[in-house]
């Protein structure tokens, strides 16, 4: 492991946790934190009311570099994608409609972004 990575996993924890009570806090029901799959991991699924949302965590310490929510590019949105289709087929949960959203973090400041991306499956 290289030099950093613990506290980078740390940080990474830290954020997530914080997402999740912002998401709480605006009535969304996390349904599974890490879902880890061969391909990748969902941050963080939950429902908006009987909306199945894919949540993206991000976070950087500083907008230096575009902050949190420019650190979700098409790549990442891509594999994003995928693992909601494997969470699918593998979890089947009951839904009305999906979407993906974003939680991005830069520094103190925390944004929820709904419909951060929209997939064309």
């Amino acid at each position: 492991m290289g030099e950093g990575r613990p506290d980078r996993t740390r940080a990474g924890s830290a954020a997530e946790r914080r997402a999740e009570s912002a998401l709480i806090a605006r009535g969304y029901r996390v349904v599974e934190r890490n879902y880890r799959a061969r391909v990748g991991e969902l941050d963080l699924v939950a429902y908006d009311g009987d909306v199945l949302v894919f949540v993206e965590v991000r976070s950087r310490a500083d907008g230096r570099f575009g902050g949190g929510l420019a650190a979700v590019p098409h790549a990442k949105q891509r594999q994003v994608a995928r693992m909601a289709a494997q969470y699918l087929a593998h979890r089947r949960p009951r839904f009305r409609t999906c979407r993906f959203d974003v939680v991005a973090i830069t520094g103190d400041s925390l944004v929820v972004v709904p419909g951060a991306f929209h997939i064309t499956w």
